[in-house]
């Protein structure tokens, strides 16, 4: 028999013995091999296959949309379902970390966003369902919300730090019309502290206003949270607003116009501080009754009936002390160019509410000035008594005029 060396070792021959030691070996390998296949060998393969008698879950996690999608929609996109199963755990998470809160619903099978999704925006899903038996089954995923080519925002009143009077609503004017106000209001929230019921109520299509049954209370710190991004307000055309908006109710004040005594009452906090003469609308050109809440305040601005509806009637380029009172041009403010014999007297102005003033309003002296300084946006002016219809709710800041049934009823 040729005995051929063994490579690697040049010179050296195998003996039986040797050739037997190394049968061995390989056969002992071999073995090892085998077993470490086969169920027993204590290898865990992260399937539940393991020698205990150990079986994989039965339960299966649904994700839509599938791993990797694009151009998600942010209102119906998502949804995690359970099968065989019940769903034990949903996370869903945006790229900054933050929770998107769900609710789970049909005994465990199917959990859904309690709100909208942001637009432009990657999103993760981890969920984890049980089966009948206790076990496990997860899955995850990921996609990203559509970018939107149609937007629009909430232009709201009043301004954040603001402190205003106790008339004050929430008034939000949307830059397009909105075709689904509950999927929009859904998104718009306002809360008071100490905390008091507040309704929306929609004006057209463009404009959302809040407020309570009755004048908030001072002292009240009322939150507006804006959560318009993603919000589909009209086919094709989304919200991209996410705001905070927080403002402080002041003192009380309410001023009491009326008609025919030609005064002016004014209250702060429950108590008259002091009566006014005051000059209301001609007989041809009356006032408006009812609740006004003051919106703008300028210490001298113009005033040209032909923005109102007067032709050229009268073109004042500087009245002074001037707080608007409606959007179709009533206001509260200083009057120079009529005789002191009438205020108090005489109903002569074009429908708005006219005080004793001085040109160019430099004397704090006047009852003009004097009121203006006391007064803040949100503060109340209520006008009775005149030959004049009530103002229309959507008419300013004037929504106190509709019933509260009304206001907060379905529309």
């Amino acid at each position: 028999m040729n005995v051929q060396p063994i490579s690697g070792a040049p010179g050296v021959r195998r003996s039986r013995q040797g050739a037997r030691a190394l049968l061995a070996v390989v056969s002992g390998a071999f073995l090892l091999a085998v077993t470490g296949c086969g169920p027993g060998a204590g290898a865990d393969d992260g399937k539940g296959g393991g020698d205990d008698g150990s079986k994989r879950s039965e339960a299966v996690v649904g994700i839509a949309p599938k791993d990797g999608a694009k151009d998600v929609d942010t209102s119906d996109g998502l949804e995690v379902t359970a099968e065989k199963g019940r769903l034990s755990s949903v996370k869903v998470r945006d790229s900054k970390g933050n929770r998107i809160a769900g609710k789970v619903t049909e005994g465990g099978k199917l959990w859904k966003p309690t709100g909208h999704l942001a637009a432009s925006t990657e999103y993760t899903v981890d969920a984890v369902a049980e089966d009948s038996e206790g076990r496990q089954s997860a899955e995850h995923s990921s996609f990203t919300t559509l970018v939107p080519k149609n937007t629009f925002v909430g232009h709201y009143t009043p301004e954040n730090g603001a402190e205003v009077g106790v008339g004050m609503p929430v008034s939000i004017r949307f830059s397009r019309g909105i075709t689904d106000p509950a999927a929009v209001e859904r998104a718009v929230k306002v809360k008071a502290s100490p905390a008091v019921p507040v309704e929306g109520h929609w004006f057209g299509n463009d404009r959302l206003d809040f407020r309570p049954e009755k004048y908030w209370k001072p002292g009240t710190e009322v939150t507006l949270s804006l959560n318009l991004d993603g919000v589909e307000g009209r086919p094709g055309v989304y919200g991209k607003q996410v705001k905070k908006v927080k403002f402080t109710i002041g003192r009380s004040q309410v001023s009491t116009v009326d008609a025919k005594k030609k005064t002016m009452t004014v209250e702060r906090d429950g108590k008259v501080i002091k009566t006014i003469p005051i000059t209301a609308g001609a007989p041809a050109t009356t006032t408006y009754n009812g609740a006004m809440v003051i919106s703008e305040k300028h210490e001298v601005t113009r005033m040209n009936g032909d923005t109102v509806g007067f032709g050229g009637e009268y073109d004042i380029k500087d009245v002074p002390h001037a707080m608007r009172l409606s959007n179709s041009g009533t206001f509260l403010h200083g009057n120079y160019w009529a005789g002191s014999s009438v205020f108090g007297s005489v109903n002569a102005s074009h429908g708005c509410v006219g005080l004793s003033d001085i040109r160019g309003g430099g004397d704090n002296g006047t009852p003009a000035a004097w009121f203006f300084n006391k007064s803040i946006l949100g503060d109340v002016v209520v006008v009775k008594n005149s030959d004049d219809k009530e103002i229309a709710p959507d008419n300013g800041l004037n929504g106190w005029n509709m019933d509260w049934d009304e206001w907060k009823a379905p529309q």
